[in-house]
Order: C-alpha cells, then structure tokens, then sequence
C-alpha cells in the first residue's frame, strides 16, 4: 500500500508520546499534556522525555543547575556565529550552531553521551542564537551565562538584557512544554532515519532542524502571525479572511494531519496568549486572531493548531517573528533527543520502499542516433 506523505503508515514503534489516541489525546510517556502545562516545568518535562521519568525535587534542582552550567559557548562557535550575516533566518544559525558544536565537542569523546549532549544543546541553543541576534544587531559581544536556572527565563533575559517578566517567563515556559514531544512528525522522523545510519546525535539533530526549517512543520507560527499582522481589527480580519477562502489561499496555523477533533494544546497556548494581551492593555492582535479563529470554523470546520494562537503569545513576550520556529527548536531538542536515543536502542536502518511510476525497461539509443 502507498499513501502520499505516508498518511496513516505506522512507521514504527515508540514508547515516549501519544498523538491523537483514542482515550488518550497528546501524552508524554504517558502523562497528559493538558497536567504537564498546568503542574510541571519545560526542565521537568526535558528530564521526562529524556530519562524516561519525571525527576524527584533532588534530581529537579541539580537538573536546573547542570543546565545552568551548559549555557556558555566555546570561543571557536562564538566567532562562527559572528561570521553569520544578519540576513540569515535565525534556523540557519541554530543549524550552522549545533553542527559547528559537533566539531568542538563530539558525541562518544570526554564521557560525551546522546542524553549529556542533548541537555548541552536545550541549554545552549539560546545561547548561540541570541548571542549572534546581539553581535549583529547591537554590536554587543554578550555573556551567554545569564544566571537564570530555566531555559525560558535564559532565553528572556538574553533576548532582552533585562530580568525577565515572571508572567511572560511561565508563559514561554508552557510553550516550551506544549512544543516539547509530538511522535512521529516531520522532524522527528528525520532524525530517526539519520539516527537509523548511525550517526551521531549532532547530525540527527542538525537534519532536524533542516526539516523543521520548512513552513509546513514549524515555520507555520511564524506564517500564522504574519497573517495576524495584517490585519487591525476583527471586522478587517474577517473580511480579509473571507477574501483569501474565496481565493482558495492557504490559511496557515490551522488543521492538523492527526488532529480531527482538535489540538489539545491550542486551547492552553489560547489562554496565555490571552493572559498576555490583557496584561500588557492590548489585546487586538488576541481580538484578531480569535476571529479568524471563528471564522475558519464556521466556513472550513478547521480547528486551530499550536501554532496559531502561539504566536500572538510569543509576540506579546517580545520575541521577535524570525524566532519563533527557533524558540521550538529549543523545545523540541527534548523530544528528538528521546527518539534518537529510543532508536538507537533498537535500531533497525530506515529504509522505506517507493512505488515506481517510471518507464517501463528501454533500449538505450547511442548519442549519434538520437535526434
């Protein structure tokens, strides 16, 4: 049997989330997403999907401190970063980072494991983006350890020079979290073919973030408040969304290859987005969003996704758009971290069959005779 995009193909086993599962929804080794956002920590979920359970108040606290100490950055990485143009896409520096870090520090050498480097990469990444965001921008060569014990508030903090706001630091936090694991998507599943060859977790990762670069898988937050922007109200919104229905343009942040009922996590990234509009007096981009929400339900039946109402939540936390898909780049290094380690602990080489639509055997015609 063969399927466009292997739509519906188990494609293999895995023990670390549920997608979509009847009686189960989105589930991170077996705990609910909609708990994980309200009672947990990005660091507890981090710890969860990489060492397979939720850390004890002991384990949380050195957890938080090993993180902590993976901030800074080899001087070798921080003068590739400064060679980066300004005009780069943000994905391309945290892609150009994570291999260049390979190089310094590689997978196997010094007591290098999979787990160990994955937690140097979730503490780092921000690091190395933001980093070269100040160099090119401000001219500013940046400590990148900033003393903050979460990834959230380090991520805050070097965006911005300033002690993060505890509102806008949760709020990053839980969206870390929602974007922390989703099974067998685009990304992931790249990373478990390289993983497949035995490569090292840099490579896996580095391929990665290539597939996430792409607006399909996680440029779509980015797309989505583009399309938000555009518009400054809801009446404008929904006369500009009606127009891009009739001209069969496609919406993005919306629909879902596996949700047909819904993302269970866009409700919760709603609630935040919400929060932070209302706390900062401006809740247009929030009015905007929600009735194009509407709208898309009543004329497609489409739900949102994560993606959508995400990025009016990282808007009002001052993240700028072009850092948006990096943001979840950080996120989801937990998650693809897990399944290179779950594949190469029963790894079998990835390797699919494709249906031929070719020509049938020809006579090959020598160069002379062709016309």
């Amino acid at each position: 049997m063969t399927t466009a995009g292997l739509e519906g193909i188990i494609a293999g086993r895995t023990g670390i989330a549920t997608v979509g599962k009847k009686g189960a929804g989105l589930t991170y080794r077996g705990y609910r997403i909609e708990d994980l956002a309200e009672h947990a920590t990005f660091e507890e979920v981090a710890y969860l999907l990489i060492y397979n359970r939720l850390p004890t108040p002991g384990q949380l606290t050195a957890y938080k401190k090993r993180l902590q100490g993976l901030q800074g950055l080899p001087e070798a990485l921080r003068t590739v970063l400064e060679q980066i143009p300004a005009s780069a896409h943000p994905m391309d520096v945290l892609r150009t980072g994570c291999s260049m870090l390979g190089t310094l520090e590689p997978d196997g050498q010094g007591g290098r494991t999979e787990a160990s480097i994955a937690d140097r990469l979730i503490a780092s990444f921000g690091s190395m983006l933001l980093y070269w965001y100040r160099f090119k921008n401000r001219g500013e060569r940046i400590d990148t350890v900033s003393g903050e014990d979460t990834v959230a508030g380090h991520f805050l903090r070097m965006l911005t020079g300033a002690e993060p706001d505890p509102l806008k630091k949760r709020a990053l936090d839980v969206s870390l979290i929602l974007y922390a694991e989703h099974e067998f998507n685009a990304s992931t599943f790249t990373a478990r073919v390289v993983t497949s060859t035995l490569a090292d977790i840099y490579a896996a990762i580095t391929a990665a973030i290539g597939a996430l670069r792409g607006p399909l898988h996680g440029g779509a937050n980015e797309a989505a408040m583009e399309l938000v922007s555009q518009f400054e109200t809801p009446a404008t919104a929904e006369k500009g969304i009606m127009q891009m229905l009739e001209g069969r343009r496609l919406i993005m942040g919306f629909g879902h290859r596996v949700y047909k009922n819904g993302d269970p996590r866009s409700d919760i990234i709603k609630s935040w987005a919400k929060k932070l509009s209302e706390a900062a007096g401006d809740t247009t981009l929030f009015d905007v969003s929600e009735r194009i929400e509407q709208v898309i339900m009543r004329e497609k039946k489409l739900f949102p996704n994560l993606d959508f109402f995400a990025a009016t939540a990282y808007h009002m936390c001052g993240i700028p758009t072009s850092m948006f898909t990096p943001v979840f780049v950080i996120s989801r290094t937990s998650g693809w971290a897990a399944h290179i380690i779950e594949q190469h602990n029963d790894n079998r080489l990835i390797r699919p069959l494709g249906e031929y639509t070719g020509p049938d055997p020809r006579p090959f015609v020598p160069l002379a005779e062709r016309s």
